[in-house]
């Protein structure tokens, strides 16, 4: 099986916890990072199976962030192609966390069932977040 979830809008990468000590000490995400997480959901729940998966599973996370002004047309043009990408930070990593947050409980039980996740990131003049999730069947063997 596989699910396809396009997120548009620019791509946010999880930030880094924020803590309070009122009423007592917690951790919470940066207000940025825990409105795209409602986003990603919102646009999840569009494409939920009657069921959360469930085994392991392949999730393949492509990062589309918006083409620089900076960019020549030549430029420009290579970005939208994929020749050119971006390899400044934020890393890959970074905006896989927050959708893998995210769909816990509406496509998939637990972010732990992935075992195998591809990150990747692009320039476009359309910026998104595309993440497909594929079931894998169990390679595993159960341990008695």
């Amino acid at each position: 099986m596989e699910i396809k979830i396009i997120v548009p809008g620019d791509p946010v990468p999880q930030g880094r916890p924020k803590f309070t000590t009122k009423p007592f000490i917690r951790a919470y995400d940066p207000p940025k990072s825990a409105a795209f997480k409602k986003k990603v959901a919102r646009y999840a729940k569009k494409v939920q199976t009657a069921e959360l998966l469930s085994g392991e599973l392949e999730v393949e996370i492509h990062v589309f962030k918006q083409t620089l002004k900076s960019f020549s047309k030549k430029k420009a043009e290579l970005a939208e192609a994929g020749l050119l990408r971006p390899t400044t930070k934020p890393d890959a990593d970074n905006y896989a966390k927050g959708p893998l947050d995210a769909l816990k409980g509406i496509i998939w039980k637990d972010d732990g069932q992935v075992v195998d996740l591809i990150a990747r990131k692009y320039y476009s003049a359309d910026p998104r977040v595309e993440i497909t999730v594929r079931t894998l069947e169990s390679k595993q063997i159960e341990l008695l």
